[in-house]
């Protein structure tokens, strides 16, 4: 594929003019004409929770290969992100929790699979720098262990410092339970995490909602992220929204 990703900055992607403009039939519309090869990509999510799972099976069936895939984790198995590992679509991950993947450990371990370690914190705080125009920015975090191999590292008021750069993605694809027209967003719970901060370092951003309202029937106190970031929307009213690991108190009491 040759298409490039359009940045929003305010400016909708086709077809442009007005708020209605944004929202796609399906996710293999939203993602037609923005995905390609060998680009980077920030996608949302805790673990399963919040995660764009009509965009990620759109993005598998678009066949683009060769991707640098910006998450917390890499989903599981045969689900989320892992979907992508298994067809061999994802190059390399930057990345923080992957203990829940047994594809990823194979691929990692042999060679297969490119892997940037970021603690939790620092993972947010570069997406967040990406989004705000930052371009790196300075953290405890690391200082003196593997992460910080080959970092630029400072000391301020006595205490030891590790450089990080911002990130920017070529698309970001990110899931909210509530949209209007104009795409501003509201999350649920946690994931209100990465998804907002992997919207804003996208230079293109698409959303999966649940739920779909009419301009200004969101109180704009409640809006989580202001349309501006979104130049693409997708309805998905019933994700699977599977459970990672399903705990119950013994004998269901």
């Amino acid at each position: 594929m040759t298409h490039h990703a359009t940045p929003h900055a305010g400016s909708a992607s086709p077809p442009a003019g007005s708020p209605a403009g944004k929202v796609f039939p399906s996710a293999d519309a939203a993602l037609h004409g923005l995905v390609a090869d060998n680009q980077t990509l920030a996608v949302g999510g805790f673990g399963l929770c919040g995660i764009p799972e009509a965009l990620i099976a759109a993005l598998r069936d678009s066949g683009v290969t060769g991707l640098t895939a910006i998450s917390n984790n890499a989903g599981v198995d045969g689900f989320g992100l892992g979907q992508l590992l298994a067809t061999r679509q994802i190059r390399k991950m930057i990345s923080s929790y992957v203990g829940e993947n047994k594809e990823f450990e194979r691929q990692y371990l042999g060679g297969e699979l490119e892997l940037e370690f970021n603690p939790q914190g620092t993972l947010a705080e570069r997406l967040r720098a990406g989004g705000a125009g930052i371009p790196a920015f300075f953290t405890a975090t690391g200082y003196g262990t593997i992460v910080a191999e080959g970092k630029e590292t400072r000391e301020f008021a006595g205490k030891h410092y590790v450089m990080e750069t911002a990130l920017v993605a070529d698309v970001a694809l990110v899931k909210a339970w509530k949209a209007d027209r104009a795409g501003n967003l509201v999350f649920r719970k946690t994931a209100r995490n990465f998804n907002p901060a992997c919207a804003m370092a996208g230079k293109a951003c698409v959303a999966e909602v649940e739920v779909l309202v009419e301009v200004g029937d969101i109180d704009p106190d409640q809006v989580h992220l202001p349309g501006i970031y979104v130049d693409r929307i997708v309805v998905n009213a019933t994700p699977e929204k599977r459970i990672e690991q399903r705990t119950v108190r013994e004998g269901g009491k």
